[in-house]
């Protein structure tokens, strides 16, 4: 059963000296949780990666997955000390941004590892692929004398057999650099990353990294469970704001104005002190005809930033309250994008915005 939470604000923090900065994204995760059959929540994850990419019509993707399992076991087949398991999958993670022989070269000055052993580990991580890969490493007698290597391949076996009925094995690479350094991970892992043919004008995607990760993490509820309750859990996050920069490069080299991150089509704005209370009036009577309508949250707003934002969020019309309107009766409606002002008197207000509404629907501006 496909369980998706709420839109996630991640912070992660790092300590300079003497300074310390906080990077935030967003993320929309969907979560599996509970005890089922192997691989099956976790090839339905890799469908819905599949869906959500698709639907949203980024330009060329490609999934990649690997097992922790087939890590440790890969580590283990080289020569790697246990102790240094994490750590060195810690340098594997940053092959999708670093060439191979920088992370050798912090495996091997950085973290005291053999230079002949980063050597067999390189070997290993250049390899991705779907079942010829899987046949290659079974046949790898070094790698299969080790338990939790064979585990992980024949999870990763069922994993590619079941994205393929579930049609999305051409979307799918089993790829050995996949690493994901988060400890919690117990079992698959999962990375989505555009490719970045047809997505903007110039054939070139933004320089956004990854749009899509995670896995399985059967240990990490447990830990905060007091009755220490095994709950095993398969998830992945999609980067909201990493798609949505590139959906905003997209709609600006289509010649428009960028995403609408509100869906506001009045502003109800006023350029005049005490006049809080006629524009709560206002909002209540658009709001009870059905048009989506806001104000700013200050007593005596100036009327510039009323305009600025109005221009910024791409909300269509504003309604101007005034003294000297107030007195004939009526408000002035700017329009955002040509800026012109007319009067209207307050009994015509609401079929006047629902035709401008309706004009501006046709011509894409709401």
């Amino acid at each position: 059963m496909r369980k998706f939470t709420t839109p996630t604000n991640l912070t992660l923090r790092k300590n300079n000296p003497g300074n310390e900065w906080v990077d935030i994204f967003w993320c929309q995760d969907f979560d599996i949780a509970g005890e089922y059959d192997p691989m099956i929540p976790d090839a339905e994850c890799v469908r819905i990666v599949y869906e959500i990419l698709s639907q949203l019509d980024l330009g060329s993707f490609i999934i990649k997955v690997n097992h922790r399992n087939v890590l440790d076991g890969m580590f283990e087949a080289c020569g790697v000390p246990p102790e240094k398991f994490r750590s060195i999958c810690s340098s594997v993670d940053k092959l999708d941004k670093t060439e191979w022989e920088e992370v050798k070269k912090e495996m091997v000055e950085g973290k005291g590892l053999e230079e002949a052993v980063a050597d067999k580990i390189g070997e290993y991580v250049k390899l991705s692929g779907h079942f010829e890969l899987l046949e290659k490493l079974m046949s790898d007698m070094g790698l299969t004398a080790v338990a939790s290597a064979r585990a992980g391949l024949e999870d990763m076996k069922l994993l590619l057999h079941y994205c393929e009925l579930f049609g999305v094995l051409d979307k799918v690479s089993f790829d050995l650099s996949l690493a994901r350094g988060l400890d919690y991970y117990t079992g698959v892992i999962y990375e989505a990353i555009l490719t970045g043919d047809a997505t903007m004008k110039d054939g070139e995607v933004p320089a956004v990294g990854s749009v899509a990760g995670g896995g399985r993490y059967d240990g990490l509820v447990g830990m905060f469970d007091p009755k220490g309750q095994h709950v095993p859990c398969v998830g992945v996050s999609i980067g909201i704001e990493r798609v949505f920069s590139i959906l905003e490069s997209r709609a600006k080299e289509a010649g428009g104005k960028g995403i609408r991150t509100v869906e506001t089509q009045v502003m109800v704005a006023s350029g005049q002190k005490n006049l809080l209370e006629q524009r709560m009036k206002v909002c209540t009577l658009l709001w009870n005809a059905g048009i989506k309508t806001e104000m700013l949250y200050k007593r005596n707003p100036k009327l510039l930033n009323q305009f600025q934002y109005s221009e910024r969020e791409g909300v269509p019309l504003l309604v101007i309250v005034g003294e000297e309107e107030t007195v004939k009766g009526g408000v002035k409606i700017r329009d955002t994008h040509t800026r012109e002002e007319d009067f209207v008197e307050m009994a015509a207000l609401v079929p006047e915005l629902n035709k401008r509404l309706a004009e501006c629907q046709h011509s894409e501006r709401v």
